[in-house]
């Protein structure tokens, strides 16, 4: 349970955010060591999501936007045409 907290909670500026988006014995799951490297799945450092992962940022889009958005990711801006 202690390695699923620390994984869970992270800090961003003075804030404090503790997000439990997946289930918490997906998060257990992923953190055990597989016994092929194969079935080693990708997923979001921030909220533990499999699905819409970026491997440049390790995010997921959900959480890629929302720091976008914020300005905490250096290099990126909101695109407009």
């Amino acid at each position: 349970m202690k390695q699923i907290n620390e994984i869970s909670r992270f800090i961003w500026g003075k804030t404090q955010i503790i997000l439990y988006m997946a289930k918490t014995s997906v998060t257990a799951r992923h953190l055990k060591k597989s016994k092929f490297s194969t079935r080693e799945t990708n997923r979001c450092f921030r909220c533990s999501r499999g699905h819409a992962y970026m491997r440049d940022f390790g995010l997921c889009r959900i959480c890629f936007r929302e720091l976008a958005n914020e300005g905490m990711l250096p290099g990126v801006r909101k695109s407009s045409w």
